[in-house]
């Protein structure tokens, strides 16, 4: 039921110690606002940690051949390795029940020249797999396909800042002729990738066409292989080994020599980079409910010397017929009163400050800072609770104690 005497009285109290309520309020907004900031912060990094990690697909092996430091069955140590295309076709017969995708990448820097606009990019050749690996997303037009590697055709699929630094646009590249390092490609595609700048100032051509280019040459710098999700990443492991050993026999590599042979294992790296990042969200949370918990503290100790400095009146309304709930029910309200609004001010400012960071945070690995609204509604309704335990807990002491000793004590 309302009362608007109760509410008269409270707020006519709060007029007359402004410097307690203003204290008390601040103690709360600040608690709310360092743990939204900390909070969102924490968001911030775990968005670093995916945008770095999750551009690729999450279960690709990258394999790079490297020189041997070992001599082994009559080669002598710094041997160069070199991957070509049986090593592909091998490892596709070898370990079909593994691969879900597989594709070689042959690595070079062209001039890209369209009429009087030229930049220079990374070229990268490559095979129709290399799109679900690297997650590229097409704009308009298609990827390379296997017809375009028979064919050993000239077609080439631009990043969207190419196509914009050589177009001035994007709806109306598809078709057009480029010429890369003095050879005509026609742009069959352009794509965006979440991967950034450096990726959307990337062209694709098909790898055997590059092959042909490098005096019919059979060889490719790397490949990328997915390996089936179903596998977990215990089954991962055992694939990076067994592929390991397999190119290692194949190659000639001493099974104990560490250079010859480099195996990017993304899943394995990728579950010590969430793991960190859940470390990092963890201390961030423990140091914000901490935070949280010093907010009460210091709602607790206020509303105690309240109560104590009020002991006389509540006496004198104990008294004069006052119940020990009214005498509770109105040191309660004044508090959740206090706390609530300072906890939404708090709220409020915190969001906005979130909101206000955008990518001014980028350089020290913290992306798009933000909080559940829910979350930071949780949080702020938590200290209006425990403010009401604050207040309650000291009111109903003075509520039991008798007037004449509160009138003397006070």
């Amino acid at each position: 039921m309302f009362d608007r005497d109760r509410w008269v009285e409270i707020f006519e109290t709060i007029q007359k110690n402004k410097l307690r309520t203003v204290l008390s309020g601040f103690t709360v907004a600040l608690g709310i606002f360092i743990f939204v900031i900390l909070y969102g912060l924490g968001n911030g990094l775990k968005n670093t940690f995916q945008q770095f990690f999750l551009d690729d697909a999450e279960n690709v092996l990258f394999v790079r051949p490297g020189r041997t430091s070992i001599p082994y069955k009559g080669y002598k140590s710094g041997r160069r390795i070199e991957f070509d295309n049986a090593d592909i076709v091998d490892i596709k017969e070898n370990f079909d029940d593994y691969i879900e995708y597989i594709t070689p990448r042959i690595f070079s820097s062209v001039t890209a020249t369209y009429k009087t606009e030229s930049e220079n990019y990374s070229n990268i050749s490559v095979g129709p797999d290399h799109q679900y690996i690297e997650k590229t997303i097409m704009m308009y037009g298609r990827y390379i396909n296997q017809q375009d590697l028979m064919n050993k055709e000239k077609y080439a699929v631009v990043g969207r800042l190419v196509a914009l630094d050589l177009f001035g646009q994007l709806n109306n590249v598809v078709g057009h002729y480029i010429d890369l390092n003095g050879f005509t490609y026609k742009i069959i595609g352009v794509f965006q990738d979440s991967g950034g700048d450096n990726v959307e100032r990337t062209i694709y051509t098909p790898y055997t066409t590059q092959q042909l280019l490098n005096k019919s040459t059979d060889k490719i710098s790397m490949f990328a292989v997915t390996f089936r999700q179903e596998l977990g990443h215990a089954g991962s492991i055992k694939f990076e080994n067994d592929l390991r050993k397999f190119l290692k026999e194949k190659k000639n590599i001493s099974p104990r020599d560490p250079r010859g042979l480099w195996i990017n294992n993304l899943a394995d790296q990728l579950r010590q980079n969430q793991r960190f990042a859940s470390v990092l969200q963890t201390i961030v949370s423990v140091v914000g409910i901490g935070t949280l918990m010093a907010g009460i503290i210091g709602i607790s100790n206020i509303m105690v010397f309240v109560v104590k400095e009020r002991t006389k009146e509540l006496g004198i309304r104990k008294a004069l017929g006052a119940s020990p709930r009214s005498v509770i029910a109105m040191v309660l309200q004044e508090s959740i009163l206090i706390t609530t609004f300072s906890g939404y001010i708090g709220l409020f400012l915190g969001i906005l400050t979130l909101s206000s960071m955008g990518d001014r945070l980028d350089e020290y690995f913290i992306t798009n800072p933000y909080i559940n609204l829910n979350t930071a509604l949780f949080a702020t309704v938590v200290l209006i609770v425990c403010g009401g335990i604050a207040g309650y807990i000291p009111a109903k002491r003075a509520a039991s104690i008798k007037p004449i000793v509160a009138l003397r004590n006070g």
